[in-house]
């Protein structure tokens, strides 16, 4: 029995991979947070609160590359909207933080701030819900997945793929994006969800709360590579890796290529919304730009520079590309989306398999 768990085990990583893996996740899960607390301030090696911050952001970021690589490097499915997926997990979430604050905004009402500025009398029934924290997280999980489950069951059942599948979702985006600019929608319009005060009955500005946020997204992050790892390992893995190499095989070997491409699709959109749901109460906000396309391409990219069909690689173009926009966006603002072009373009030039396979190249 033992060691049938131990060949389970080696079918997700193998036992060199789980040595690595255990060592990031105990770098990042426990030795972070015990520089961040432990150590006085002012220390070498303390890690001050802004930088966990953004590393628990560039964790979130990672999540939705390992979501995109599952989806585009495995299958082959190249979506221009997975932000959608992303704001829509923020989005729920924030809805659960502006109302855990009730009366306690600038005009102490039961209502969240914005609507009383904009003088709603009541609130929309789709908010109701959302005041129990495990059902904001149910719906960070479920709307993005529902709506993926939609848009996959018509696109896929009228074999839209390529180029066309990618338009499709990038209009969706641009089309929601204006949608949630409007203040009839309810959710704050142009300004979005703001000034979050606590989560679960923690205050948001505290340490600890921040560190244990961090805990979660980088955990997270872990966790769901472990899951995409099990997927792609799997005999449905091995099935969309077909798809992605030969699609018209698999249909003429009887495979029903349409439910395994939503299958992952909706499994994507549902580890974005989780993302999303983790990413607004460490940046304190969520609004409407979160949905612009060019947020969308940014994952492809954070994907493609990692490398595509390595769920590693794409999590290590996150932080790369991320931490590489951090540093340009202060130093040379002007500067970073030539920067961002160039990397992407030469990667691709030069390394067709992105950092990943530099990795790959020279263990072998």
């Amino acid at each position: 029995m033992a060691e049938l768990g131990s060949h389970r085990l080696e079918t997700v990583l193998s036992k060199r991979a789980w040595g690595v893996f255990g060592g990031l996740f105990a770098a990042s899960v426990v030795l972070i947070p015990i520089l961040h607390g432990a150590l006085p301030q002012g220390h070498t090696l303390q890690i001050p609160d802004y930088l966990l911050a953004l590393l628990g952001k560039f964790f979130c970021y990672a999540m939705a590359a390992v979501a995109m690589d599952l989806l585009w490097g495995i299958t082959g499915i190249l979506s221009l909207g997975q932000g959608v997926f992303f704001a829509l997990g923020g989005y729920a979430m924030g809805m659960y933080l502006m109302l855990s604050m009730a009366g306690a905004g600038v005009y102490r009402s039961q209502l969240p701030d914005f609507m009383v500025f904009l003088d709603w009398k009541e609130l929309p029934w789709f908010w109701k819900p959302f005041d129990n924290f495990w059902i904001a997280l149910l719906g960070a999980l479920a709307i993005p997945g529902l709506l993926a489950f939609v848009i996959g069951h018509f696109a896929f059942r009228s074999r839209i793929r390529g180029v066309y599948f990618s338009i499709i979702t990038q209009a969706i985006t641009y089309a929601l994006m204006l949608l949630f600019f409007r203040n009839e929608t309810g959710l704050g319009g142009n300004n979005g969800l703001t000034d979050f005060k606590q989560i679960y009955g923690y205050p948001l500005q505290g340490q600890n709360t921040r560190t244990a946020l961090y805990v979660l997204s980088s955990a997270g992050t872990f966790l769901v590579f472990l899951l995409a790892r099990f997927i792609t390992s799997s005999k449905a893995g091995r099935v969309l890796r077909a798809i992605r190499d030969q699609e018209s095989r698999v249909l003429f070997t009887g495979y029903d290529a349409a439910k395994y491409k939503a299958f992952v699709f909706t499994c994507s959109a549902m580890i974005c919304g989780l993302a999303g749901a983790l990413y607004v109460p460490q940046v304190g906000i969520i609004n409407p730009s979160e949905l612009q396309p060019a947020n969308s391409i940014e994952m492809a990219i954070w994907t493609a520079v990692g490398g595509r069909g390595s769920l590693f690689g794409a999590a290590l173009g996150a932080f790369v590309v991320n931490g590489t926009k951090s540093w340009f966006t202060v130093a040379l603002p002007e500067w970073w989306l030539y920067i961002l072009g160039a990397l992407f373009i030469g990667v691709t030039i030069a390394f067709p398999r992105g950092l990943a396979g530099i990795f790959a190249r020279n263990r072998t």
